[in-house]
């Protein structure tokens, strides 16, 4: 029997930084998947994705996409819902280049860490793709919007991200594809951040704090 040994790819994700570090200096990477389904533990692939960077509570104009050849058929449905047609993906990176493109976004800027919304999705999106290759995947701090909204309103449920946008009164980018998704949870991240601000959460621990799963939001 062969066991095979996972191995890490050797990127600084983000910075090790002190927990009393105000919210106000720190950057965060935005980031965003797009998928051939949701079944992505087994069958689904992942075709694209899109980031943009977050520094002193304003979004930037950093930002990062590609599509990823995901070696299937994307399903018609998928198609119409993303808007990526096959011809996009053909001449597209495999799973692994576009990761490690992906890295060396995050590698320019001094990131406090990854923010998505429905961030285990992505995150888990990334897991089976590196997975495939026997690479480990090393988990940075990562801050779900989710989470921030249920603390801001323990009454919350889980809803679009444009639900959330319009609600708390930040920019809607192109639904549906990676960037466009990334730069409205940018948006959506920095009112947000200015919120739990108005509450006394002005810190990176704070921030931590307050998105812990046990806390019950």
């Amino acid at each position: 029997m062969i066991f095979w040994k996972k191995k890490s790819l050797h990127y600084q994700l983000n910075n090790e930084l002190p927990l009393n570090t105000p919210l106000k200096e720190l950057g965060f990477t935005v980031f965003d998947t797009e998928t051939t389904g949701f079944a992505v533990g087994s069958k689904d692939r992942m075709i694209e994705i899109g980031a943009v960077q977050v520094e002193g509570l304003e979004v930037t104009d950093h930002t990062f996409q590609t599509y990823v050849n995901p070696e299937r058929d994307i399903p018609a449905s998928i198609q119409t819902l993303t808007g990526i047609k096959p011809s996009d993906v053909e001449g597209a990176p495999l799973a692994l280049e576009a990761i490690e493109s992906f890295y060396q976004f995050i590698e320019q800027y001094d990131s406090g860490g990854w923010v998505g919304h429905y961030l285990d999705f992505d995150i888990m999106v990334l897991k089976k793709e590196l997975g495939r290759h026997k690479l480990t995947f090393d988990e940075p701090t990562y801050i779900d919007t989710l989470d921030v909204i249920g603390y801001l309103n323990p009454s919350w449920d889980m809803r679009d991200l444009s639900h959330y946008a319009i609600q708390f009164g930040s920019k809607i980018f192109e639904r549906h594809s990676a960037l466009g998704d990334a730069q409205t949870t940018a948006h959506l991240l920095v009112e947000l951040l200015h919120h739990i601000g108005d509450r006394g959460k002005l810190t990176l621990g704070d921030l931590i704090e307050i998105t812990k799963k046990d806390n019950g939001y």
